[in-house]
């Protein structure tokens, strides 16, 4: 990756935050569309995860990942903080791949 593309990917992502303020302006957007713009950083980063989680390369793959997801996703649904979260998920991840080889 050269300094060129760096910058051309970074003023092109500037100038579109700048066209939607330019675009909009002050107009207020429907509140069905307000609700769905406010769901779409968790639904990217839940497509994120699952695709890190599940695959490897361009093949799925179910290894001890799937375990620690499940396990942050169960600690996370009790309500745990988040540092316990992140290690309960990273523990999990780390007993399953040393015993499973």
């Amino acid at each position: 990756m050269t300094w060129t593309l760096v910058i051309v990917l970074a003023v092109g992502a500037y100038a579109f935050k700048v066209l939607g303020f330019v675009a909009l302006g002050g107009r207020v957007l429907p509140a069905p569309l307000e609700r769905c713009l406010a769901l779409i950083p968790a639904a990217l980063l839940s497509a994120l995860v699952v695709k890190d989680t599940f695959s490897v390369g361009q093949h799925l793959q179910l290894d001890a990942r799937a375990a620690g997801i499940a396990v942050a996703a169960l600690a996370a649904w009790r309500r745990a903080p988040l540092i316990l979260v992140i290690a309960v998920a990273a523990g999990t991840t780390a007993l399953v791949r040393a015993l499973g080889g």
